[in-house]
Parts: structure tokens; C-alpha cells; sequence
């Protein structure tokens, strides 16, 4: 799980570099709905590396590792789809990305649902008495 671990956590400084860069760079080029969406896409982001993080602790537990490992895989492709074809949109011309954000957010509901799997189906060590 150290793979998880470690893009999470690139992926949330990556983050709050977007973050800091939409605050200070963008403020004047994007309009008021570019911000909008750049600043959901950051936020979508952070939520889940985050996630990712928490699924790589997860792994020390009893819970599944094969369930966390596609809520991993799942959290990863949903940053790179959700956000990275929002940042794509607001950043450049290329529309037709625009469908790969619905994708991304499949993504995430997916990798949450298995993480809801994991916790229902694998209950604690010290839950067996």
C-alpha cells in the first residue's frame, strides 16, 4: 500500500499548489465560473488524496486489501478524470475532455462503495472476541 500512500500524498500537495495557483494566477485571467470549477476540481482533489492516505492506514487493519487496493485504484483514476478534465476544461479549449468528468466522479462513488464493502463484509480483529 505504500503506492496509494505515496500518491496521495503527492497528489494533496499537488492540491495546494493548484490551490495557491488559482488564488494568485488565475484571478485575473479566469472568469468568476472558471474559479468555480478550478476551485472544485481542487477541492475534489484534496477530499481524495486524502481518501487515498486513509486507505493505505486501512491496509493495517483486517479489512481487505484487495478491496482497498481497487478503492485505491479507483480514488487514483478518479482524481486524474474528475479533476485533471476539470483543470483541462478551465485551462484550455479542449472540450471534449468534458465527459471524462462524470467518469472521474463514477470513480469515486465506486471506490467508496467498496470502501463500505470493506468495512460491512471485514469487521475488526477484536470484533471475532
Amino acid at each position: 500500500m505504500r503506492l496509494p500512500l505515496g500518491f496521495g500524498a503527492a497528489a494533496a500537495l499537488l492540491a495546494v499548489m493548484a490551490g495557491a495557483f488559482g488564488s494568485h494566477s488565475l484571478r485575473g485571467t479566469l472568469d468568476a465560473r472558471g474559479l468555480e470549477v478550478f476551485q472544485t476540481a481542487v477541492t475534489y482533489q484534496m477530499y481524495h488524496a486524502i481518501a487515498l492516505v486513509l486507505v493505505a492506514l486501512l491496509a493495517l487493519t483486517s479489512i481487505s486489501r484487495r478491496l482497498l487496493a481497487g478503492a485505491a485504484v479507483l480514488f487514483g483514476a478518479g482524481i486524474v478524470l474528475f479533476s485533471g478534465s476539470l483543470y483541462l476544461l478551465v485551462l484550455t479549449d479542449l472540450r471534449w475532455i468534458g465527459p471524462l468528468t462524470p467518469l472521474g466522479g463514477l470513480c469515486f462513488m465506486l471506490a467508496w462503495v467498496l470502501i463500505i464493502v470493506a468495512a460491512v463484509r471485514y469487521p475488526s480483529v477484536s470484533e471475532h472476541g
